[in-house]
């Protein structure tokens, strides 16, 4: 690795206390900077305020090596260091624009406490032009003589197996307008092997949409083949293979299930389509991308009202909370939506979920949520599996199946063989393949 950079990380949200941590991991000296005193505190005392696996043992090694620290002094954080790395959230308005605000608040800031040139690097995910915008309000804010050029330098983490991506990323994207600046940021990253690819700023910034957009086309994509699977009766999870064995489409995101959720996705596509909108175009592929990911949840519903029949008073365990395995991330998980539609028609729902279940009681407070996933399966009408997380995989199906009511799964994420749920004595209702009945194997 090359010298040592002095960075410091604006946010410690996700994205930022993960590339906080891996780059002092890579040896850089970094300090990570928020503005929320509470979660600086905990960082302080080496409370992680966010489920991924490895990160607390990261941060840790890296404080105890004195190559990261926390503060709430951003000004101070922004001083002393000479690349400046802006990882803020930029949620979705009501109307599909990008909020922006944490964006521009840091930039006022950086401006503001600036006293010598930094590079000034856009890890937030932000439409496109943003960087000449922030690049704009840099000079008309700070001082003239202070060099302050601005690199879109877009993350492509997957939660749950974020320090495994910055570690083995499959490319790295850097989008300079200054030549010089692009190659600073890409020495950060001389450790890892993997292609940098240099490009212009907007095309940057439109890669991370574009390659989420994408992703989330494979799995409404899917989901729709598997609604067909359902109506013909051919096997979704064998016509997904096939179809991935295809090496120009792969076997990636090509998992039926309940749809999309998460930080990213839901709010990508959204900006992305709402890009397109200011732009005068219609985007239509990505439109019929989130209208069939939104229906995806009220179909499953249906299909557990299908199986369950009324609803009201019935006792409905949901196993699976955060919108996907090895995160506690509730942001447009598909549990919550499939939950609240139950409760609605009358449902008693009992949840669990490894990671998640505090935040789903603070958010939902009138769902019983448990931390042993036996409790929540017993005496209940039906089982409905939303996350994939390995603990459901490994649950002894033979003692669920003596704890509950009635032997009904309809699980959500394909999880299991049919046959081999109808054999431990459950009726299993899957995602685009046959229903397996008890009834069919009992002599």
């Amino acid at each position: 690795m090359g010298e040592a950079a002095r960075i410091t990380v604006i946010g410690t949200g996700y994205v930022g206390l993960v590339s906080g941590a891996c780059l002092a991991e890579m040896g850089h000296q970094v300090i990570c900077a928020d503005q929320a005193e509470w979660k600086v505190a905990r960082l302080q005392q080496g409370e992680i305020p966010i489920y991924e696996p490895g990160l607390k043992e990261l941060v840790a090694t890296n404080v105890s090596a004195n190559r990261l620290s926390f503060t709430s002094h951003i000004g101070g954080a922004i001083r002393s260091s000479d690349i400046i790395i802006i990882a803020v959230g930029t949620p979705t308005q009501d109307n599909g624009d990008v909020d922006m605000s944490q964006v521009n608040n840091v930039l006022t800031c950086i401006a503001a406490n600036a006293v010598t040139s930094k590079t000034i690097v856009m890890k937030s995910t932000v439409p496109v032009g943003s960087g000449s915008l922030a690049e704009q309000h840099l000079r008309l804010l700070a001082a003239s003589h202070i060099h302050l050029p601005v690199v879109s330098n877009p993350e492509f983490l997957r939660e749950g197996s974020a320090i495994w991506d910055t570690f083995h990323p499959d490319r790295i994207v850097i989008g300079a307008k200054d030549p010089e600046a692009g190659i600073r940021i890409a020495r950060l990253h001389a450790s890892l092997r993997a292609e940098v690819l240099h490009t212009d700023r907007e095309s940057a910034e439109l890669i991370k949409y574009a390659s989420n957009a994408f992703l989330a086309t494979k799995i409404s994509f899917i989901n729709e083949m598997a609604n067909v699977c359902e109506k013909v009766g051919a096997n979704i999870s064998l016509v997904a293979k096939g179809m991935g064995l295809d090496r120009r489409i792969g076997p990636h995101f090509l998992q039926a299930g309940v749809g999309y959720g998460g930080s990213c996705f839901p709010k990508d596509t959204k900006a992305q389509l709402k890009l397109a909108q200011n732009v005068d175009y219609d985007f239509q592929i990505l439109r019929a991308v989130i209208d069939v990911n939104r229906l995806q949840r009220e179909r499953f519903v249906t299909k557990i009202e299908r199986e369950v029949g009324c609803l009201s008073g019935k006792r409905i365990a949901v196993l699976g909370l955060a919108f996907k395995p090895n995160t506690d991330d509730l942001r447009d998980a598909p549990a919550l939506d499939i939950i609240s539609a139950l409760q609605q028609q009358g449902a008693l729902i009992q949840a669990y979920d490894p990671a998640a279940a505090e935040l789903v009681m603070e958010r939902m407070p009138d769902v019983p949520v448990f931390t042993d996933p036996y409790e929540a399966l017993d005496e209940v009408d039906a089982i409905v599996i939303t996350t994939e997380w390995e603990a459901i995989r490994s649950l002894n199906w033979r003692l669920v199946r003596s704890l509950v009511k009635a032997p009904l799964i309809v699980d959500g994420r394909n999880m299991f063989e049919p046959v081999e749920m109808s054999q431990l004595g459950f009726t299993y209702v899957s995602v685009g393949r046959e229903t397996a009945m008890l009834a069919e194997l009992v002599v």
